[in-house]
Parts: C-alpha cells; structure tokens; sequence
C-alpha cells in the first residue's frame, strides 16, 4: 500500500511540475483570446500554403486539400479554414507591420472542436520576409507513448505553439521575447509563418521543440484535413503607416531613420514598394534593387534621393546618410 502511495504521489507531483503554462479556455490561467474581443485591430490581408503530405510515412495518400489560401484571412471564423497537412507551412502579410507593444503582438486561430484536441504549429516571423525566427517552442507532453489520431493533450504542457486552444479563441505571442535575435526587428513585422508540427514520435518523422524534445500530437492524421487547420492570425499591435505618398509633406514618414548612420538598415512604413532607386545629387543612379538589398555600408556621407514606386503613389524623398 505505501508503494503503492509513493507511486501516486510521484506521479501527481510530476504533473503538478510540468503543468507549468496557461490552461484551456475558462481555466484561471488561461492566454487564450477570444476572436472579438477588442485588442485586435487587424488581420492578415495575404497568405500563401505550401501544403503537406496528409501521412508523411505514406506519402501515396497525397497532400492535404482542405481549403485555400484566402480562408486564413480575415478575422477567425472557426469553419472556413486550410489544413497545412505534415510540415505544412503558411506564410501571412498584413496590410501595416506588428510592432512589439505592452503585452501580447498578435494571435494565431486554429478550430479544435474542444479544449484537449490539439494540432499544433511552429510560429516565426521576419521584418523583411527572408529571414525567419521561431518562437522557443516547448512541449512537455509525455512520449512514452503515441498521441493518436483523436487524443487529447494537456495544454499546460504546451508554450509557444499555435494550435494551443480552441476554435475561435487564439493563441497569443509576445515579440518582446524575440527582442535579443540579431537581423529581427520587432518593431516592424511583415510575415508571420506557421508550420505544422508532425506530431510523430518516431525519430524519422519528428518535430522538435526548443528543448530538442520530441513533440507529440495527434498522428497520423492521413485526411485531407490533416495537420494544422489555419483559420485567422490576428494583430494586437501594429504599426501605423502612412497610406498616401502623394502628399509630398509626408514624404519624411516613409522612410527611417533619417538620417541615416552607415551601419544602419533603411526600413520604410510602406509594405507595397516592389524596388527603389538612389540617386546621387548629380542625378546618377547608385543603387537600384530590393529595400532589404540596400547597404548604407557602401556608401559615402552625404545627400541622396530614393525613388520610389508603390500602390500609393510615386515619390522622391531626400535621405541624408551619416558615418
């Protein structure tokens, strides 16, 4: 009887240990938000899939096929949503950036049916839609044994992955926690990348958290609904931005900083530029590319003028680079 005791003791004081992150929806700890509350201001405005196999250990089944693109855009509905399949992934824009404000930046919406169905994903961002960092995933979900197809998880045992509640109630994150990752600027994001996690245990199919632990859950999910079900990302903070360049008052707002110190990355509050291109005050071109190509590095100090071409309008802004 005291083995017996102790074996429960442990095994209650084991949980109590690992259940260390918010809870489902109505517990007291819970981070989830619901799709109309007030903090969210807006919602992603583009999304392109590259889909994944329905069973990444049997890829004759195919890909996943359940809805499209455009069903992850637009605030959270619970239906109308598209299923990344195995390492799916989808990549959403904005019409303005999130920016990094007091608390949580944004939410990411999936449409389990209850509190314990959970398919989760990878979220990671970029402020130039090239370079892309991962929130530090953790999943404490035992592995000794296969989550199956409809098996429940423990949320309390789950940071930093989507799919964390259920359907019209998202999961947040909080920039500030990216705040220290060299060629990230969280002030200005412009893609947010969700990326579904292969709920397998077996070493060959795997996805891993931050730990290097293995993430268990549900699996196989061999539909055409399989994996992660995007239904909306929502923004809590964003970064106003000017709409109209045709107003050559508001020119100085496009561009920043300006001046410009050589070390420096030129960003710009517009999302649509397609190219830009500097002029010397001789009117030679010395640069003409992508904004993220442009290296303040390569040139000298003093005056330029960037040319621009975007949705709003066509502009010519004075930039002043400083050593």
């Amino acid at each position: 009887m005291k083995k017996k005791l102790l074996t429960l003791f442990l095994s209650l004081l084991s949980i109590t240990l690992w259940a260390q992150f918010p809870g489902a929806v109505g517990t007291e700890s819970t981070s989830a938000i619901n799709k109309d509350s007030i903090v969210f201001k807006a919602w992603a405005v583009n999304c392109r899939v590259e889909r994944g196999l329905q069973n990444i250990a049997n890829p004759a089944l195919g890909l996943a096929k359940t809805g499209n693109d455009s069903l992850a855009l637009g605030i959270a509905d619970g239906i109308g949503v598209v299923s990344l399949g195995d390492g799916g992934n989808a990549i959403l824009t904005f019409k303005y950036p999130i920016t990094n404000g007091e608390g949580y930046d944004f939410a990411v919406f999936e449409n389990a049916f209850n509190d314990y169905f959970l398919e989760l994903a990878f979220v990671e961002v970029s402020s130039n839609g090239k370079d892309f960092f991962r929130f530090p995933a953790i999943s404490n979900i035992p592995t000794e044994k296969q989550t199956g197809t409809f098996e429940n998880s423990d949320p309390t045992l789950i940071h930093h992955l989507a799919g964390k509640y259920r359907a019209n109630y998202g999961t947040p994150f909080d920039l500030e926690e990216l705040k220290d990752i060299e060629g990230l600027d969280i002030n200005y994001i412009t893609h947010v990348k969700i990326i579904d996690v292969i709920g397998s245990i077996q070493a060959e199919y795997a996805s891993y958290d931050y730990n290097g632990n293995v993430i268990n859950d549900p699996y196989p999910t061999p539909f055409e609904s399989g994996g992660f079900d995007l239904d909306a990302v929502g923004v809590i903070h964003e970064k106003k931005v000017v709409t109209s360049i045709k107003n050559n008052d508001n020119l100085h707002q496009i561009f920043y900083p300006n001046p410009l110190k050589t070390h420096q990355k030129l960003k710009s509050t517009l999302l649509t530029i397609e190219n830009i291109k500097v002029y010397n005050p001789s009117g030679s071109i010395v640069f003409e590319g992508k904004l993220y190509d442009f290296e303040t590095k390569n040139f000298t100090s003093g005056i330029y003028f960037i040319q621009i071409q975007s949705a709003e309008g066509f502009a010519l802004q004075k930039l002043i680079i400083q050593s």
